[in-house]
């Protein structure tokens, strides 16, 4: 408590006590003033108390009905009672809160009338102020304050957090502990034991807030509230400002890129204005030209009428008049025609007004000549024949007369022809003289007849057009199709470009979620509608449409978009295609979806050999292995298959791609950590592949494969040598006649020496940096070298590829050098390894690739035997590298069994070294065979490997005897055939008969590898039961033996294995009589040499103990038809009548034996038996079986 003072000090305390009060009553915390009106009183502080008391003693807030029936409620009062009595409180607390508001205007309106007369009466309020001024001197500075603090607004949240944190250090220093805990209680949503660290959180602080606030001034306080405001105002401005701002750059961002669209709209613009003046320009001069020919025309036709009156005067020469006449009609018709034609061609108003003046000319002439036709016609004419002549340019006439106006008849006609853009002879029969004069008279007499024509076709498809986008909606989706001629009719006729595009818009969403054949029918039409409308228009209105639908959200619309990008390029420019439509492709390329990157990258391949030229080069070889690295298979297809050749194809740059792809793939391995830190160790040379970059390597080997056909081209195609055909194929194109004269020349042949230079040192870098369980990789990189043997042939693969792997493996001796040049043997024997672990490092990667890629080729098949032969048995004896590195070169032989056609080989030479007679030869033999095991099926297994076995375990050495052990538990892990298990169960029961530690251990350790979890077919998992009984069996006849001698180490040894074992069979479905005889009881002798017992396996071995002790057949039975998914029925075959459960069947129903407990039915048993497999640490067996 505070230590009581002088005057002085109490009257601050008084105050301090009641700025607390006053915070806690304004703040609604009751609780806390409660509790700090019981400290006061019991701290002897009565008169600080006053407000208190006075404040819970009011009756308007605490009616004392409320008080004493809630004082005298019991614990478990009735909820529907304190319900009711809580509304009642709202209801009157409502009703006083009305009157307080009537009381609060009621003293408004005093206050009024009180200023009014105060300002009707100065004298007399002069007086009472001057007595009022004597009473409230000290009040009067307060109620400014109160003013001036009531103007500032409610509580911010980080001021109520000082003001709370401030109240609750008062209350402790003041010693009113209760208090302070229930006014923390009070105020749950603040942390008050951490005061955040501002200006306000400082020592003692309600004290230095009332210090603060005494010894400032009003004007101070004012200033300072006032310039509160004012940095709040300000905070507030700029943040406005700000977002006006970030407004502002929006919407500049947003003019911008419209300004840029305009400039480059404006541009086009410009270009088309250019195009338009140019083709105006080209058509007034065709107008001149046309001018000019009709008036030669009509020159020709006033020489005809002359003609014709000057031979009316002869009757002899009625017929050739009549002739000329008939030319004449034609040469008018034909006049009539091109100007016909001219008035169709020409826009201005100028030419049009000439042409009409032309065509009245014209017409006048005409009917000046029907009346001379008349009046020759109604003259009397002889019948006298005609000898036609015919001329050397085939045209006909009467007499010589006649043949300058035949000229001119055809003369005529091939203008007329000109006019319409068809193509006429110089002959013309009678019947077509006819008709083209009786169809260029018609023209003559009906021109508003074809301007009419022409208006309502216009109106038509103006008709059309608005009507289109109505009724496509309306028409079911399998019939749209029907209206696409209608559309691009449209689109292909109408003047109005707005109009064009929402009919091409129309054509693109024709389905909403087209399918192939849709796309294939909608993409058709595109065509179509290009075709017709030229280059300019497809840019302008159909690609634009290509380019808003590339983030659309459906994807068969993208499809849509990437599928145009390769059928529409034709129809373009070509500087559109590698900028405009290569955009489109690489922002496809990009998309989410398999389906729209497959269409694009096919696309792609259609696209390239359409550009102009190889600018954008680099940029679709970044998209090319962009693409072939896809995570998509169907992606990387498409692009293996199609894009990869267009590339080398198009660019022809393929010792680019070769470079770039030979270095890509050392790079996707390079980046990858390696196993061991450790340097000058093999784990340091090895990478840790991720699956990203496995899936590179992969799919980058296999690019290299596509490219090897190009590769092996244009090895024959820069052939400095005569012997070589550059358009054959062959392998036989390198044979060693042309091998030797490239070594002996010197001749620079590149393209040839990049594969066993570049190529083939890369890979074998790359092997070297794989681990051995990238099998793969590994058998990737051997179906590519036996693609290059088959390609290159026979000689290239005995005296190039050979000699290089043979280096790279260590084994220099056997490599001949002979068709190497001088100046690549050095970088050739480069690749031998020079130090011990190089030399282990190359056994264990390039090894495998030498046996499988080199010597795997079918037409090496017997060398491949002969160097296995020489590898494993003839140089063991020479002490050789294989002597050395025999792990490696077994692990290399693995690899070489996942090609299913050197199994005879290899099972040969295993039966070799099988049946030899040196030591080490059976003890590899039988490494081997294990190897071997995972890759072969159950016939090779029961023909080679379990034979060779059999004769392995009957040697009468033990170590020979003991290493084919762990060979029987692979076949048993992998194969669960009747015969094969008899077999290994034989071979087991010899091996145990032996007695001694070694055999035991390793025929234990062996069988507990191979106790599988679970099994798909029911044969099976009832032949795996009877193993496992087996198993059992053999463990307690061990555990029952107490191990002689004082060794504690096998003895430890000893129960590790056992324990193992024990604990792996824990994790399978055993039988209840295998769980009561044999498990619990070999668990309980294990438990006997506690010495030898590590203390993880005893507390595991216990817990088993606990579980299984209280299993019987039938919850066990159960448990296994769970784990089978079939009927709990399938526990009758572990019944009574069951083969298995016989002697258990009878010792059930025996009188004398125990009873067992009652089965436990619920769900515990598949629970139990998920944690013994999560007990049985079978990956550490596995783990400590590899290292044995």
């Amino acid at each position: 408590m505070a230590p009581v003072g002088g005057g002085a000090a109490d009257e601050r305390w008084a105050s301090l006590c009641n700025c607390v009060v006053n915070f806690l009553l304004e703040e609604r915390y009751h609780l806390t003033a409660l509790e700090l009106l019981q400290e006061l009183q019991e701290d002897g502080r009565s008169a600080h108390a006053l407000r208190l008391r006075a404040f819970f003693s009011d009756p308007a807030l605490f009616p004392p009905d409320l008080v004493a029936r809630a004082s005298s409620a019991p614990p478990g009062a009735d909820p529907q009672i304190l319900l009711e009595e809580k509304i009642a409180a709202e209801e009157k607390l409502a009703l006083v809160e009305y009157d307080l508001r009537l009381a609060k205007e009621d003293l408004s309106q005093l206050k009024l009338e009180l200023q009014r007369q105060k300002e009707s009466s100065p004298d007399d309020s002069n007086g009472l102020l001057l007595g009022a001024s004597i009473r409230e001197g000290s009040t009067s500075q307060q109620d400014k304050w109160d003013t001036k603090i009531s103007a500032l607004g409610p509580l911010k949240d980080n001021e109520r957090k000082d003001l709370n944190c401030a109240v609750k250090e008062y209350l402790l220093l003041a010693g009113y502990r209760l208090a302070a805990m229930t006014f923390i209680e009070e105020v749950p949503d603040q942390d008050l034991d951490v005061w955040p660290n501002s200006s306000a959180g400082v020592p003692d602080a309600l004290r230095r807030y009332y210090y603060q606030y005494l010894s400032s001034t009003a004007e101070a306080a004012e200033e300072k509230i006032s310039i509160l405001k004012e940095n709040e105002t300000l905070l507030k401005d700029n943040e406005r400002l700000n977002a006006e701002n970030d407004s502002l750059m929006k919407s500049r961002e947003g003019a911008n890129s419209q300004v840029a669209a305009l400039r480059k709209s404006l541009d086009a613009a410009h270009k088309d204005i250019k195009d338009k003046e140019q083709m105006i320009q080209d058509l007034r001069q065709s107008l001149d030209v046309q001018r000019k020919e009709l008036n030669d025309c009509r020159a020709e036709i006033t020489a005809l009428k002359m003609y014709i009156e000057g031979t009316q005067s002869s009757k002899q020469l009625f017929v050739g008049t009549t002739d000329g006449v008939k030319s004449h009609s034609i040469a008018n018709s034909v006049g009539a025609s091109s100007l016909n034609n001219e008035d169709e061609d020409s826009k201005g108003s100028e030419a049009v007004t000439n042409k009409l003046a032309s065509a009245v000319h014209i017409t006048d002439d005409t009917q000046k000549d029907r009346q001379v036709l008349e009046s020759v016609e109604g003259s009397s004419i002889s019948e006298t024949p005609v000898s036609f002549t015919t001329d050397e340019n085939g045209s006909y006439g009467t007499s010589e007369e006649n043949k300058s106006l035949s000229n001119i008849s055809s003369n005529n006609v091939c203008f007329q022809s000109n006019l319409h853009g068809a193509s006429m002879t110089g002959k013309s029969q009678g019947s077509s003289d006819g008709m083209s004069m009786y169809l260029s008279i018609e023209k003559l007499e009906s021109p508003s007849k074809q301007k009419c024509s022409d208006k309502m076709a216009l109106e038509t498809i103006k008709i059309v057009s608005d009507a289109l986008p109505k009724i496509v909606p309306y028409v079911l989706i399998n019939h749209r199709e029907e209206l696409l001629p209608l559309i691009i009719c449209a689109i292909e006729k109408h003047p109005d470009s707005d109009v064009r595009d929402s009919l091409t818009h129309t054509l693109f969403n024709l389905i909403k979620r087209p399918d192939g054949e849709q796309r294939r029918i909608i993409m058709d039409a595109c065509v179509e509608l290009a075709k017709s409308i030229g280059e300019m228009r497809t840019e302008t209105e159909l690609l634009p449409q290509c380019w808003e639908q590339i983030n659309h959200q459906y994807e068969e619309r993208r499809l849509l978009v990437a599928q145009s990008c390769g059928e529409l390029a034709i129809y373009v420019r070509p500087e559109i295609r590698d900028s405009l439509i290569l955009s489109i492709v690489q922002q496809l390329v990009e998309d989410a979806a398999v389906v729209v990157r497959e269409a694009a990258t096919h696309n792609l391949a259609l696209l390239l050999p359409m550009f102009p030229n190889l600018d954008k080069y680099y940029k679709v070889e970044e998209l090319m292995f962009q693409l072939v690295c896809d995570p998509s298979g169907a992606v990387v297809e498409v692009a293996l298959k199609e894009l990869v050749p267009a590339v080398v194809r198009w660019g022809d740059k393929l010792d680019q791609i070769s470079r770039v792809l030979l270095a890509h793939i050392l790079a996707s391995a390079q980046r990858c950590p390696p196993i061991s830190g450790v340097e000058g160790t093999i784990d340091s040379h090895l990478r840790v592949l991720g699956e990203q970059e496995r899936w590179n390597i992969g799919v980058l080997l296999r690019m290299l494969a596509e490219l090897l056909p190009f590769i092996h081209q244009k090895a024959i195609q820069t052939c400095p040598f005569a012997s070589v055909d550059p358009i054959s194929s062959t392998p036989e194109n390198f044979s060693a006649s042309c091998l030797k004269s490239c070594a002996a020349g010197d001749s620079e042949w590149s393209a040839f020496e990049w594969m066993h230079t570049d190529c083939l040192p890369d890979l074998i870098k790359l092997a070297c940096l794989l681990p051995v369980k990238e099998d793969n990789l590994r058998t990737i990189i051997a179906k590519y070298l036996l693609e290059v043997s088959g390609l290159y042939g026979k000689d290239y693969l005995e005296h190039i590829m050979l000699p290089v792997f043979l280096v790279a493996a260590g084994d220099i001796d056997s490599g001949d050098f002979t068709y190497f040049p001088l100046s690549i043997q050095p970088k050739v024997r480069g690749l031998r390894p020079k130090t011990s672990t190089a030399e282990k490092l190359a056994i264990m990667c390039v090894f495998p690739l030498l046996l499988s890629g080199i010597l795997g080729s079918p037409s090496s098949h017997q060398q491949l035997e002969e160097y296995l032969r020489k590898v494993l048995i003839q140089n063991t004896k020479d002490g050789s590298f294989s002597m050395h590195h025999t792990t490696e070169i077994i692990n290399a032989v693995r690899f070489l069994c996942l090609f299913v056609e050197h199994h005879s080989v290899i099972f040969n030479i295993s039966w070799e070294m099988v049946v030899s007679s040196d030591t080490c030869l059976k003890i590899n033999a039988a490494a081997l065979l294990r190897a071997l095991v995972p890759y072969t099926d159950v016939k090779v297994a029961s023909t080679h490997i379990l034979p060779a076995l059999v004769t392995l375990g009957s040697d009468q050495n033990l170590k020979v005897k003991y290493a084919s052990i762990d060979a029987f538990g692979a076949v048993a892990q992998h194969f669960k055939n009747d015969m094969v298990v008899d077999k290994i169960r034989i071979q087991m029961d010899a091996f145990l008969e032996d007695g001694s530690h070694e055999a035991s251990i390793s025929v234990i350790r062996a069988l507990a590898v191979a106790v599988p979890h679970s099994t798909d077919r029911l044969r099976e998992y009832i032949l795996l039961i009877e193993f496992h009984v087996y198993i059992l069996t053999q463990i307690f006849k061990m555990t029952s033996i107490t191990p002689a001698g004082d060794d504690i180490e096998r003895r430890c040894e000893r129960a590790n294995v056992l324990c193992e074992a024990l604990r792996a069979l824990d994790a399978t479905d055993l039988p209840a009589m295998g769980v009561r005889d044999l498990l619990l009881p070999s668990i309980q002798n294990l438990l006997k040499d506690l010495d030898a017992l590590d203390p993880a396996h005893k507390e595991a071995l216990e817990i088993i103990s606990r579980e299984r002790s209280g299993g019987t057949l039938e919850s066990i039975s159960k448990v296994m038809g769970a784990h089978l998914g079939i009927a709990s029925s399938v526990s009758s075959f572990f019944g009574e009548s069951s083969l298995l459960t016989k002697k258990e069947g009878g010792e059930e129903h025996d009188p004398a034996g125990p009873t067992a407990p009652e089965p436990n039915l619920q769900a515990q048993p598949e629970s139990t038996r998920f944690g013994r497999i999560m007990r049985s640490g079978f990956g550490d067996i596995l783990r400590g079986q590899s290292k044995g």
